[in-house]
């Protein structure tokens, strides 16, 4: 028997992050071949976090252009994504989460009869238009998909709703929390010089993204508004808000903000300093469904700014409030953070429900398992 060859593919910041620590199991594994392929959906920021885990594509697409739309990724992923597949023959592809990426990847994978593995699996609004495209994203892979790689018990149920075999479902735990042990440093030192000359003990420093494509617009204005507003009445905050380099987030921000002397609106950093940040700050406010997972596992709560979330987990686990994008809702549910201790640390001390830094491992084991190689079904998270 040969080598299991397994094809990666990712094109988005949020997807390498969580796809870094996987490729590097992967590498580890003797049994595998493994090949990374990446559409480059997004360059700068993807190349950022290949750079910071030493990850080098064995295939880029680059079809990142000016202005492009959902149309141009979709086809030039899926036609680029065909040539590699039908040049590799792997024995399965790795795609991850809900980008329009992932969408082609699955898709390509299927026109060439390869089996598909979908990594962070039964994620659901149930509202094909909230996130936009996201949601229809992942329940389109989900149909293409072989095996489902289900990050907590209430992904499976979904899967399991749907009519998925339960047999290929793994519940596996989130492979972002497998990130933090490649960036999570004790006196980690900031490459940017605004975060690193920030008073961390003096001022409650307050994370911030706001990117989302169904946000833009008044949406986004209102979370911007409400920041300026809990900027003005707390003193002692400091708000970091890591601006998304699409040009109507950037617009925005800098209108109604840029002004204030106790917000710094900086260009998203790499993924090291944006663990340490957030290590370092005192609570997030976000519409980053990463950073709902990420979050709770450094013991900080997080306003979300989404009228729905598919990390209902969170909610119940008492992790994360549903904050929506309403101004008046935002600073209540904020400035109930930062004047009442009692519930910040209700918040702050929850169990995250994500997982437990083992999720690569899991799906490693998985993959031998179902190819042959392993008699060891993984354990799964939770148990």
């Amino acid at each position: 028997m040969g080598k299991l060859k397994v094809v990666t593919v990712f094109g988005t910041r949020p997807e390498a992050i969580k796809m870094a620590p996987l490729v590097i199991e992967l590498g580890k594994n003797a049994n595998i071949e493994s090949f990374v392929c990446v559409t480059a959906q997004h360059r700068e920021m993807l190349d950022q976090v290949l750079d910071k885990f030493g990850i080098t594509p064995d295939f880029d697409l680059n079809i990142m252009q000016q202005s492009q739309t959902l149309e141009h990724i979709t086809t030039k992923a899926l036609l680029g994504l065909g040539e590699i597949f039908e040049k590799v023959n792997p024995n399965i592809v790795l795609v991850h989460g809900d980008t329009t990426t992932t969408f082609a990847g699955s898709l390509a994978a299927f026109y060439k009869k390869i089996c598909v593995g979908h990594v962070e699996a039964g994620l659901r609004t149930f509202n094909k238009y909230y996130p936009y495209p996201e949601e229809m994203n992942r329940r389109l892979t989900g149909v293409l998909s072989d095996y489902h790689f289900a990050a907590t018990p209430l992904n499976r149920q979904n899967l399991l709703n749907e009519g998925v075999c339960k047999d290929k479902i793994y519940v596996t735990g989130n492979t972002v929390i497998d990130t933090f042990k490649y960036t999570i440093k004790e006196d980690y030192v900031f490459s940017d010089s605004t975060l690193n000359n920030l008073d961390y003990k003096g001022k409650r420093v307050i994370t911030v993204t706001a990117h989302r494509r169904e946000n833009l617009g008044k949406p986004l204005e209102n979370i911007c508004k409400a920041l300026k507003f809990i900027a003005d009445a707390y003193k002692d905050v400091h708000i970091v808000y890591l601006v998304h380099l699409n040009p109507a987030v950037r617009k925005t921000a800098w209108e109604i903000l840029s002004e204030h002397e106790r917000i710094s609106l900086l260009d998203p950093v790499d993924v090291e300093q944006t663990h340490n940040l957030m290590k370092k700050s005192y609570l997030i406010i976000t519409d980053s469904g990463g950073l709902q997972e990420e979050a709770p596992s450094l013991g900080k709560p997080v306003i979300v700014t989404r009228n729905e979330t598919e990390r209902q987990e969170a909610v119940d686990a008492g992790t994360v409030k549903l904050a929506g994008t309403n101004k008046k809702r935002i600073i209540e549910l904020t400035s109930m953070l930062l004047e009442d201790p009692v519930e910040y640390n209700r918040m702050a001390k929850a169990v995250n429900p994500y997982g437990d830094g083992h999720a690569s491992e899991r799906i490693v084991k998985a993959l031998l398992y179902e190819f042959g190689y392993s008699r060891e079904k993984p354990e799964e998270f939770g148990k």
